[in-house]
């Protein structure tokens, strides 16, 4: 049976996202634990495994069961503000009251008959708080060797997603916001409708606080909703470009778009599906970082393309406009005036 989240005037005002580097840990880690199913992703599973072998996550396994059963949700809760940092992210984790934990760890283990009463199970449910401190120690290990390497990178795809998402509900409405985020999400008269999603009866529903959408380099093919109490609801789904991110070989840009910008210049445009750095470019297309950059500086100066600094790389993302470009199928040669 679909969940069904029905949104009142207040909840569509509060529509809002957010990008949360502990939401995006836990996503990981899931997908670690049911790799068959994640195929976008098998080039960057195949890079952590010697990385996940020299990791004792034991504990943490143990809460994230891998048939599809239930993940505590204050393990990578919906963020209070739009891009958290993991450190306050994680200080809010330890701080989690041990009622709650122990209510979300009694239903994590009841997912797998008989390890509620296991020794270990036991262990964890007979003191929550130290449950909670562990598992935030092993989160934050988990962060630093699984995802802070990329992070650059993954927060400009899911940057990048939340641009084209906000785009589109200015140039079409909320309308079109919601009913793109993912094949398996309707939007009719009000209600946000997740198929293929089994109904939770204790599942948080809207009550004028909004809904929070977070895209996710991991949480692919599902989305994921349906938090608890007291949780926001809150509705976690694939970002576009997240299945580029680790293994895109370069794209052929189209022949027109070729034409226009030079076969190098129209190939590094059309290779910022994601948003890279110079030196990723390079390699990408085999090409000097020196005229790497020539080139992104003269797109940029056309404004199809725009720079961030993410810590110590500054990442190039396409425009609308650049987009617009790449998409285009027929001919782009601006018509004689």
């Amino acid at each position: 049976m679909p969940l069904a989240l029905h949104l009142g005037t207040d909840d569509l005002t509060r529509c809002r996202f957010a990008i949360s580097p502990l939401c995006q840990t836990h996503e990981a880690l899931r997908m670690l634990r049911r790799p068959a199913r994640h195929g976008y992703h098998q080039a960057w599973l195949r890079r952590m495994r010697r990385t996940v072998a020299g990791l004792d996550l034991a504990p943490l396994w143990l809460f994230v069961p891998p048939a599809g059963g239930y993940t505590p949700d204050f393990l990578g809760p919906p963020p209070q503000e739009p891009y958290p940092a993991i450190e306050d992210e994680l200080a809010r984790m330890r701080a989690t009251d041990p009622a709650l934990a122990h209510a979300e760890l009694t239903r994590s283990l009841a997912c797998t008959p008989g390890l509620a009463e296991s020794p270990r199970g036991r262990a964890a449910l007979d003191d929550p708080a130290a449950t909670v401190r562990r598992l935030a120690d092993l989160t934050e290990l988990a962060w630093h060797a699984l995802l802070a390497p990329d992070w650059p990178r993954h927060r400009a795809v899911l940057e990048a997603d939340i641009a084209y998402r906000s785009r589109r509900a200015a140039d079409a409405g909320l309308d079109a916001l919601l009913t793109g985020l993912h094949p398996a999400v309707d939007w009719a008269g009000h209600t946000l409708t997740l198929r293929e999603y089994r109904d939770l009866a204790d599942a948080q529903r809207p009550d004028g606080r909004g809904v929070l959408l977070m895209p996710s380099v991991f949480v692919w093919p599902d989305v994921v909703s349906g938090f608890a109490r007291p949780w926001q609801p809150t509705v976690i789904y694939p970002a576009r470009g997240m299945g580029r991110l680790h293994s895109a070989p370069a794209p052929r840009p189209p022949q027109a778009l070729a034409r226009l910008l030079g076969q190098q210049r129209a190939a590094v445009l059309a290779g910022l599906a994601v948003p890279s750095s110079t030196t990723d470019l390079a390699r990408r297309h085999g090409l000097a970082p020196s005229t790497v950059s020539a080139h992104l500086s003269v797109l940029r100066e056309a404004g199809l393309l725009e720079s961030r600094r993410q810590g110590h790389y500054v990442l190039y993302g396409r425009t609308a406009l650049g987009d617009t470009l790449v998409d285009t199928d027929g001919d782009v040669t601006p018509a004689a005036r």
